[in-house]
This record gives C-alpha cells, sequence and structure tokens, in this order.
C-alpha cells in the first residue's frame, strides 16, 4: 500500500524545525502515555521516561528562538509545518476517544 503524500514543508529557521520536531516528539510519548490508549503499563513508562528528555529538547529550541531575536510564533507557517509532518493524526492519539455508540 503506497504512503499517502503530504504537502511539502514550508521554509523554517533551524530552531522553528527544532520547535515544530520537538513539539511532535512530546505529543507522540503523550499519545503513548494517553490512559485512554495505552494498552500496557511498560511502554507508559517508558513513554514517560522520555517525556522528560524530549520536554528538555523542546524548551532548548524555544530558548533558542527567543535568545536569536524570534519572538513571533507564524503559527500559519508553523501549523502548516505540522500537517506535512502528520501532526493531525499524532495529535490526535492525545485526545479521549468517542464513546462508542450502541
Amino acid at each position: 500500500m503506497p504512503l499517502p503524500e503530504f504537502p511539502p514543508l514550508p521554509a523554517l529557521t533551524r530552531a522553528e524545525g527544532a520547535y515544530v520536531d520537538g513539539y511532535l516528539d512530546v505529543v507522540d510519548l503523550l499519545g503513548r502515555l494517553n490512559p485512554a490508549r495505552a494498552s500496557h503499563t511498560y511502554g507508559a513508562l517508558r513513554a514517560a521516561q522520555a517525556l522528560v528528555t524530549r520536554a528538555t529538547a523542546l524548551r532548548d529550541a524555544l530558548t533558542l528562538m527567543h535568545e536569536r531575536g524570534e519572538n513571533e510564533v507564524h503559527a500559519p507557517t508553523l501549523a502548516r509545518a505540522l500537517r506535512a509532518l502528520d501532526g493531525e493524526r499524532r495529535t490526535g492519539r492525545v485526545t479521549v476517544p468517542q464513546d462508542p455508540v450502541g
């Protein structure tokens, strides 16, 4: 089965790219930690342990942006980058699933 074709990434600064990547790393771990979706405690434990490192990397990316004078977050551009990196599906794992009807 062929992979879906995603839109191209917009031009980002290195720090913006690290911000987006760090955010998605944290989101992926939160998805693995989500009690409504987790299947094993060991996987959730490993995700919780990794969360500290990934959150630190995210903080460092934002610190770098701020220190370089990148004080504005260009949300529409970063949203395009998130969509190109399958961010909608990945962030969906953080939510509580709907109750099955029936």
